[in-house]
């Protein structure tokens, strides 16, 4: 039981000099809810229950410490007879970082009822929760209160904005509150390119990174890991080899974060070569540094390897994830390896605890297709727990197209009229259709198709290749020409081609 000691001749003159002193030491090292409570009760019974500081430190224990208790904070803010905004700020704060950060926005609105005015400090835990709940229209709601307190000036609040806006996928939003905003801060300039590169604006995230450097602005550790994304998806080596160069530069230490970004850069470009080196080099690696490396390993073919750093791993204190065995399933398709698959695939779930989900499912479809084994590939399809998506039965229709001569049992036939049952509308199926229904000389039904793709004004995407050249990713379409030169292009094409003709001779 927590007691404040009677005020003595001997203690008069000691830390304890008046009662909410001692009420502000018992708090300071209370460390569960059950004490609290009872420094509460002492609080009432000295009569420091309308005490504003006292107040926000109990509100402060029950919204961020260990002991959470956020009914216990509204039913002390409910009986007070007024509130600082700091108690109510608390208050959000840990709503916001919990579980249930709609929880804020309802504490926000009780905030106002009882006449409490916001300030800098409410506002940016107030958006970040919304941005948590992706609470699109409670956060619009907030941004008018932001300007109607006449803070929409306030780089934190305007921070946490684009933030909120590029979590609800709201991109020209949030460029809109950074283009506007009088002042910026690194990170302000990371929260733009972060909401750009992880709604796939990959090419206006490195304008704005760009932009950053130009302005005179360091870019930071975050600010690299998602340049090294953006470089990643959109395969421009030469900017991921920049901020590497950056990294060495500057001397900054190859962590987990930083370290995998680099990983998977160098291994989804296809330099595999640079992405080992500096997965050698790395002193701690985590579940997403070694998946990255056994991904890029598979995806390129290399699945020998993919499996040794595989079982390395295992080896490790580092336990797989649903990402890792996706590049080892990845790797046993590529080698062929249709035992090995079904063998992973099985300690995925009753080994590891993981869960297959469908993309798993999707490669097992793809190791037995690839390796013509098309009736057992449907088999395990019709098995399966979750309906196959189209994705699937597009992969084993895929390769129905490749092994039409192992197909004695029509495999192909019913995975097409699956296909076209799951996505009548969506052109690549007809086309795929039309191409296997003329390789075996069935040109009237492949016809037909056409005729039916052209009628409903059908189109398969254009095949899309690209290719960098100083420091810029050039985009080429199957059937269109975006390059301002390209007869130029082709005339230089005709060029070559005739002179390895006479070489050739």
């Amino acid at each position: 039981m927590v007691r404040l000691p009677n005020p003595t001749a001997n203690n008069c003159n000691s830390n304890f000099g008046s009662k909410k002193e001692q009420c502000l030491h018992l708090l300071s090292r209370c460390s569960t809810f059950k004490h609290l409570s009872q420094i509460h009760a002492q609080i009432q019974v000295s009569g420091f229950q309308n005490d504003h500081f006292l107040l926000t430190q109990l509100i402060r224990f029950c919204a961020l410490s260990p002991a959470k208790n956020f009914a216990y904070a509204r039913a002390l803010l409910d009986h007070s007879e007024s509130s600082p905004p700091s108690s109510w700020n608390f208050l959000i704060r840990g709503c916001a970082s919990s579980d249930s950060p709609r929880e804020a926005i309802w504490v926000f609105r009780a905030m106002l009822a009882r006449g409490v005015r916001p300030n800098q400090l409410t506002f940016p835990f107030l958006i970040k929760s919304c941005a948590s709940a992706a609470a699109l229209k409670e956060g619009r709601q907030v941004h008018v209160g932001v300007v109607k307190c006449g803070l929409d000036c306030d780089v934190y609040v305007q921070n946490n904005l684009v933030h909120f806006y590029g979590e609800c996928k709201k991109i020209k939003d949030a460029r809109k509150v950074f283009d506007e905003m009088s002042e910026r801060s690194v990170v302000s300039w990371n929260a733009v390119i972060t909401a750009c590169v992880e709604n796939f604006w990959l090419e206006e995230g490195i304008e704005y990174f760009v932009k950053m450097r130009g302005c005179g602005f360091e870019p930071d550790e975050t600010t690299m890991v998602v340049v090294l994304n953006a470089s990643s998806e959109l395969g421009n080596l030469s900017i991921g080899r920049w901020v590497h160069s950056q990294v060495i530069e500057r001397g900054l230490a190859l962590n987990c974060q930083l370290g995998t970004a680099l990983v998977d850069m160098y291994a989804k470009s296809g330099n595999l070569g640079y992405a080992r080196i500096v997965f050698n080099k790395m002193e701690v690696r985590n579940v997403w540094t070694w998946s990255a490396m056994i991904l890029g390993l598979a995806q390129h073919g290399f699945a020998k390897e993919a499996l040794e750093i595989f079982l390395k791993m295992l080896s490790s204190s580092v336990h797989p994830n649903y990402v890792t065995f996706l590049g080892v399933l990845c790797a046993c398709s590529h080698a062929g390896l249709v035992e090995d698959g079904y063998r992973y695939f099985n300690d995925m779930e009753h080994v590891h605890g993981i869960k297959p989900m469908m993309v798993h499912y999707g490669a097992m479809v793809d190791i037995l297709g690839r390796s013509g084994r098309l009736n057992e590939a449907y088999s395990f399809m019709r098995s399966m727990p979750l309906d196959p998506g189209p994705i699937v039965w597009r992969t084993l229709l895929s390769a129905c197209t490749t092994h039409s001569a192992e197909d004695n049992e029509g495999v192909g036939n019913k995975v097409r009229e699956k296909l076209l049952e799951l996505e009548p509308k969506r052109g690549g199926n007809l086309v795929m259709v039309a191409n296997m229904y003329a390789e075996v000389g069935m040109w009237e039904k492949a016809a037909n198709l056409r005729k039916v793709m052209k009628e409903r004004q059908m189109k398969k995407m254009a095949g899309e290749s690209c290719i960098e050249l100083g420091g810029s990713v050039h985009k080429f379409f199957s059937g269109y020409d975006s390059q301002a030169g390209y007869e130029t292009i082709y005339q230089l094409l005709d060029v070559l081609s005739l002179h390895m003709k006479l070489v050739n001779m």
